[in-house]
């Protein structure tokens, strides 16, 4: 159950180049915590009203959450490669202006059709 959540000051384009870097994401996620592509779910919120350090130049806040998986190898893994997606053209959001924070979410605070991961 990986998900992404980019929350973002930068217009990260169109939809088609938006489903193209989800695309690359939902890769990153599911290699770098070692779970199927299948169960990773992946948020771009754009445009977003965002301030960091005083400055509005382009910078994101982003959230993977995951049950298990969330461990100092994978976490370093995961955010080299999304710092190095984000920073790309034509987003150009520097890696030293995204935070990706980490979550580790027990198994009974996940919900999923209908009830929870366990049970």
């Amino acid at each position: 159950m990986p998900s992404l959540t980019i929350n973002t000051s930068a217009d990260m384009g169109s939809a088609d180049t938006k489903k193209a870097l989800m695309t690359k994401l939902t890769q990153v996620v599911a290699k770098g915590l070692g779970k199927p592509d299948s169960y990773v779910a992946i948020q771009i919120n754009d445009k977003q009203t965002m301030m960091w350090g005083g400055s509005d130049e382009a910078c994101a806040l982003c959230t993977c959450a995951s049950l298990g998986a969330i461990n100092l190898a994978n976490n370093k893994a995961v955010s080299k490669e999304v710092c190095t997606l984000l920073s790309e053209t034509p987003f150009g959001i520097k890696p030293d202006r995204t935070y990706v924070e980490f979550r580790d979410v027990p198994r009974e605070c996940m919900g999923y059709d209908g009830k929870t991961f366990a049970g």
